[in-house]
């Protein structure tokens, strides 16, 4: 469980989460193409003490991921990959 204390402690654009999921309506949901593709997912403290999820193609690898990939923006897939308290979600950089 991700706490506000826990993000202020990190040093800044520190990855602190990763992990992979599958492209499905019912889990990780991206686009209608690509169905049952695998994803890979990094959570980054940014330069304050926010935070986000970038997530893209697991074949793209982590460095693409953390540099070029899309920005989660909805709350559930959010608190789904990296639970947390009302007060860290609510540093989530929109």
């Amino acid at each position: 469980m991700l706490t506000i204390e826990q993000l202020k402690s990190m040093p800044p654009h520190a990855c602190f989460a990763t992990g992979t999921a599958i492209n499905h309506p019912e889990g990780l949901y991206m686009v209608n193409s690509d169905i049952g593709r695998e994803l890979i997912w990094a959570a980054k403290r940014g330069f304050i003490d926010d935070w986000c999820i970038y997530v893209h193609w697991a074949d793209s690898g982590l460095d693409y991921v953390l540099n070029n990939g899309d920005k989660i923006t909805n709350a559930r897939y959010i608190k789904q990959l990296v639970p947390c308290t009302d007060q860290a979600f609510a540093r989530y950089r929109m």
